[in-house]
């Protein structure tokens, strides 16, 4: 998600492990110009994944030495910035909020956050029943659930508007956006009809 904006960049369904993590960061890389600021929750596999997308191998020359010589590693990359949210429960509790900073010398302690993301993931839980906790609303196959979610996201960038994103209109009356028309990829809200009938392969992505 780009906060900014409040576009979802990108999604993938699928169970928390590395493939996920390296899916949904090459889809991200894809739509990007340059490298963002990545911030995520303690999850140890979105570093192992931007590592993947974003590092390069460090070589070490021989020194000429007794021993083992160093070992080459993957190293990130000088634009590469990373940090976690890590929350300590206790008691069911939340105990500790710790802001690590995983990839890059300094971050601003005040741009660490995933507020956002986990706002946005309550609004998807309450938007579709597919993926409610302790419901009968799930999809019984997953591709079925791939589409339903590729769907939503669209209405979501497209047509829905967000009440953090607002511009003036042709009257100059400050109105509602969605997060594509605040990013400039439209220029005004679209509906679902709309929506359902874009060429979207024709829509420029720089």
């Amino acid at each position: 998600m780009a906060s900014e904006c409040r576009m979802v960049l990108a999604h993938a369904v699928g169970k928390r492990n590395l493939m996920t993590a390296k899916d949904i960061v090459a889809k991200t890389a894809k739509r990007l110009a340059t490298i963002p600021l990545f911030v995520t929750d303690g999850l140890k596999f979105y570093s192992r994944a931007l590592l993947g997308q974003y590092g390069f191998w460090r070589k070490y020359p021989a020194t000429g030495k007794r021993g083992r010589p160093r070992r080459d590693r993957l190293a990130p990359c000088k634009n590469l910035r990373y940090a976690q949210i890590i929350k300590i429960r206790q008691g069911g509790r939340l105990k500790e909020v710790i802001k690590k900073t995983v990839f890059a010398k300094e971050i601003d302690a005040e741009l660490i956050s995933t507020s956002l993301i986990e706002r946005l993931n309550l609004t998807l839980r309450q938007d579709n029943n597919r993926i409610s906790r302790k419901t009968i609303g799930f999809s019984k196959k997953i591709e079925a659930l791939k589409e339903q979610m590729n769907l939503y996201f669209a209405y979501y960038n497209f047509c829905r508007g967000h009440r953090s994103l607002r511009q003036p209109d042709c009257e100059g009356k400050m109105v509602t956006c969605t997060p594509a028309r605040y990013y400039g990829l439209t220029n005004r809200n679209l509906d679902l009809k709309e929506l359902l009938a874009m060429p979207y392969y024709r829509m420029p992505t720089n």
